[in-house]
């Protein structure tokens, strides 16, 4: 057992927005969905313009807002693994969206519609048929060895970061985390004080998490401070 947390260094963090982008290709998340997102804000007047740039995800909270409101009895759709991870069933998913109006941070998302449409119509079909694939490029046959059917994302249920948790089963990091080209990104066992992010949270006291004053306890820190013009 773990309790799995990251932390973000802003100072190291280039605001390349790679991140978002493994995320999309590995979760297969859908047009105008972020799992992993960032926020942008201007600073100054011009020409003394700075810009900051802060990633953002899932928090994996440890008071967690969104499970309590879950109608689905007596398993919740949503719920905490044994590592402190806050995910998803879409198998017990009942769609009300109660979760995501309780998030605090709103990073939880509904799939109205069928994600990916262009790739379920039939020129589609036979585009990827031609080639000789077996399924869709936004496929993840990876993405689908935790939870049946998020091979491809599905309509009718919410979904957020997972912290990569199919990753996680063989050993391996989030893949925003993996694929950071300027290593800001840490994730580790809070729990563990030899991991990489209890030493940084050891180095820096003054660490912070997004409202805090929720009681949400996220488990999502930010060390340092973003600066480039």
């Amino acid at each position: 057992m773990a309790r799995y947390g990251m932390v973000i260094d802003l100072q190291a963090c280039t605001g390349c927005g790679a991140c978002a982008m493994a995320c999309k290709s590995e979760n297969n998340v859908r047009d105008g969905h972020f799992w992993c997102n960032y926020t942008t804000t201007l600073v100054g007047d011009f020409p003394d313009v700075r810009y900051t740039f802060m990633p953002t995800f899932c928090n994996h909270c440890a008071n967690a807002p969104c499970i309590p409101v879950c109608p689905v009895e007596p398993h919740k759709a949503i719920f905490k693994n044994k590592d402190g991870l806050t995910l998803m069933d879409s198998d017990r998913c009942i769609g009300c969206q109660r979760c995501q109006n309780a998030c605090p941070y709103g990073v939880i998302y509904f799939n109205e519609d069928d994600p990916h449409p262009f790739w379920r119509t039939e020129n589609a079909r036979e585009l990827t048929a031609s080639v000789g694939a077996r399924h869709m490029p936004y496929y993840n046959p990876n993405r689908a060895t935790t939870w049946n059917g998020t091979g491809v994302r599905k309509r009718g249920v919410v979904e957020k970061c997972s912290f990569c948790d199919h990753r996680l089963e063989v050993g391996k990091r989030p893949f925003c985390a993996e694929r950071c080209p300027a290593q800001a990104i840490h994730f580790g066992n809070l729990d563990d004080p030899n991991s990489s992010v209890s030493i940084l949270l050891s180095q820096h006291p003054d660490a912070r998490r997004l409202k805090e004053e929720t009681g949400a306890e996220p488990q999502v820190y930010y060390i340092r401070s973003f600066n480039r013009r």
